[in-house]
This record gives C-alpha cells, sequence and structure tokens, in this order.
C-alpha cells in the first residue's frame, strides 16, 4: 500500500466524485462560467468533496490517536463511548441554549465529548482484564448508556425525530456556507504529526513514558482533546459516521505496522479514499436517490470490523 497508489487512488475517485449526482454534469460544461451546471459545481459538489475528504482523514487519524493511546486495535471514537457522548452534548445544547450558534453548540458538544472520552480512558485503566476484544465491548455499552440517557431526554422534550434526523451522518446537504467548521480538521492533523512521536511512546505505557522524561498525561489529554475536537466538528457539520475511526487505523497497521508518524499520511489517504467509495456507492446504487453515509459506511465498515475481529482470533 504505497502512497503514490493512494494519491492517484485519491484524484481519481475526487473527480468521479464531481461528476456524478441527479445534476447532470460534464466537464466541458464548467467553461461556461455563468452556466447552472457551473453554479451546483461551486455550491454543491466541491464543498462536498471537501467535505468528504477532511471528514475521512479527520476520522480515520482520531481513531489512530485513541488507539495509539489505549494500546488496544479496537478502540476508536465508535467503540469509546466518544460520538455518543458527543450526541449527548448536543443535545444539551439544543435543549439549554436554544438559540446557540454552530460555534456554542460545538463548544458544548466537545466538552461532552472530552469528558465521555476522559471516562472511558479512566474505566480503561481500572479494568485488569485488558482483551483486545472486552475493551470495546465496554466501550460499546458505555456508548449505549449515554445512547439510552440522549434518547430519554430527547423524547422527553419531543425533540427525538429532530435528533434523529439531524444526526444521521448524510453529506448530501453539505453546500458552501454549511462546512467549512470541517476546516478545524486541518491544523489537528497538523498537530498530529507534531506529536506523533509522543504518542507512540505514550502508548507504550505511563511508567516507560515517565522514564523517558514523558509528560505522560499531558500527552494523552493533547491527544484526546484532538480526538473530541475532531468528532465533534465532524458530527456537528455531517452527523455519525460509524467504524471510519475503528477499521482504517488497523487495515493500514496490517501493511505498515505501528510507527504512528509513519502511518499517519496513510491513515489520511485510505481514510479520505474508503468515504469517497461509500459516498459514490451510495449515490449509484438506488440512482436518482441517495443512500445516507451513515448508512453505507455502517454496513461497509462492520462487515470490515467482524472479518478483522475473526482474523486476530485466528492468529491469537
Amino acid at each position: 500500500m504505497k502512497k503514490r497508489y493512494l494519491f492517484i487512488a485519491l484524484i481519481l475517485l475526487s473527480f468521479l466524485s464531481l461528476f456524478v449526482g441527479v445534476s447532470t454534469i460534464k466537464p466541458m460544461d464548467l467553461l461556461d462560467f455563468g452556466s447552472e451546471e457551473t453554479e451546483i459545481f461551486l455550491i454543491s459538489r466541491l464543498p462536498r468533496l471537501v467535505a468528504i475528504l477532511l471528514a475521512g482523514a479527520g476520522m480515520s487519524i482520531a481513531g489512530l490517536i485513541m488507539q495509539q493511546l489505549s494500546r488496544n486495535k479496537f478502540v476508536s471514537p465508535t467503540t469509546a463511548g466518544t460520538l455518543d457522548a458527543t450526541r449527548l452534548g448536543i443535545l444539551v445544547s439544543m435543549l439549554l441554549f436554544t438559540n446557540a450558534s454552530t460555534i456554542e453548540k460545538m463548544i458544548v458538544a466537545f466538552v461532552f465529548a472530552l469528558a465521555g472520552t476522559l471516562l472511558f480512558m479512566q474505566i480503561l485503566d481500572r479494568i485488569k482484564f485488558k482483551d483486545a476484544i472486552f475493551i470495546p465491548l465496554v466501550g460499546l455499552m458505555f456508548g449505549n448508556i449515554l445512547s439510552s440517557i440522549t434518547t430519554f431526554f430527547a423524547y422527553k422534550s419531543n425533540v427525538i425525530q429532530n435528533m434523529a434526523s439531524w444526526l444521521q451522518g448524510d453529506f448530501s446537504m453539505i453546500m458552501k456556507g454549511r462546512y467549512e467548521l470541517l476546516y478545524i480538521s486541518i491544523p489537528v492533523l497538523i498537530l498530529t504529526y507534531l506529536y506523533a512521536n509522543r504518542f507512540t511512546v505514550a502508548g507504550m505505557g505511563e511508567d516507560f513514558s515517565k522514564n523517558l522524561g514523558l509528560a505522560y498525561k499531558r500527552i494523552v489529554n493533547i491527544g484526546l482533546i484532538l480526538v473530541a475536537l475532531v468528532t465533534t466538528t465532524v458530527i456537528l457539520t455531517v452527523g455519525m459516521i460509524p467504524f471510519l475511526g475503528l477499521i482504517i487505523p488497523n487495515i493500514v497497521s496490517i501493511f505498515h505496522g505501528d510507527h504512528l508518524k509513519k502511518t499517519l499520511p496513510h491513515t489520511a489517504l485510505l481514510g479520505a479514499i474508503f468515504l469517497l467509495v461509500c459516498d459514490i456507492l451510495g449515490r449509484v446504487l438506488i440512482y436518482p436517490y441517495e443512500i445516507s453515509i451513515s448508512l453505507m459506511v455502517g454496513v461497509i465498515g462492520s462487515g470490515i470490523f467482524l472479518y478483522l475481529l475473526f482474523r486476530r482470533k485466528a492468529y491469537a
């Protein structure tokens, strides 16, 4: 899995994504700057592509950080309760801060996402039986508890349909002016690259890190802040995208090992490619209608997740 092949695949899929949809747009149509096709391309197709690339790379990197810090290949925002904690934070912002702006909602959701992730890490520290498969099961149970709390209060407040429709992962509503929050993923990716070696050392354990003079707690907190930030921006902009941060780092590690700094570009590229493939399939399978990205990634991602589980069991 060489980077140049991933780049080529990303470019080809990006080009295909720009010209697949209900409205027929041809490359030659873009020469007419005042045409309806050019307007659709600039307002809808191009922002959608940028959102897919940023969300795919961001969520994949978030999963990579969590797996490194937790020392478990099956931990991710999906299996650690981060997505569900963010969802609870969004509900709280909707109920208590009715007229809040998107940034204010992001701050509230970010606080809940970070708190939920920190709580999961505390639970992880207290678990003695740290089996590779047992840990994500604990995370899923923790996430389901948060999800149940969210559903209960959403039902009591009569906003459950609003929550369900709003948080359903979907790129069809992405337009110019409604995706720019995802640009936060870019500095997160840069910071992740700068702290990659520190995350790698922190992933070897607290005692080992302290012996090397690393501020273990601070590095872990920085990593979890980056994870919570990416997760919050993606959910607020696109909705919930399950399994992405789980399967992509595992696939990359099969081919390139666990050195975070070396696998970081591959993880970002493959995450963007995988989300592009799912989005294109969602647009063409029942054309002219569209399958939501959360459903496509959930179906394909769950299948890959099961394969990874059985693969690990076979080699155990």
